[in-house]
């Protein structure tokens, strides 16, 4: 399955969009309960935009890979 578009709520600390905290997808509101993992790929180079992706599980007990592509501000979902 390829990653769909979301609408996420974060935690904006010393970065905008931080890290997620809840998330909206299939017309339901998501609890983040635990970050299991986080990454990213990306440079200092203009051609390669930093992408950030979190591992992550809800209350009702699923897994998402969510995907921040900072150059647009958006937010993509795969899940697991």
């Amino acid at each position: 399955m390829d990653y769909k578009s979301i609408q996420v709520d974060c935690y904006s600390g010393y970065r905008a969009n931080e890290r997620p905290i809840a998330f909206s997808y299939q017309e339901h509101r998501h609890e983040i309960t635990e970050t299991v993992d986080c990454w990213h790929e990306g440079s200092i180079d203009p051609t390669r935009p930093e992408i950030r992706y979190f591992k992550v599980k809800t209350g009702q007990g699923g897994i998402f890979i969510l995907r921040y592509l900072s150059l647009f501000d958006a937010w993509s979902i795969k899940p697991l």
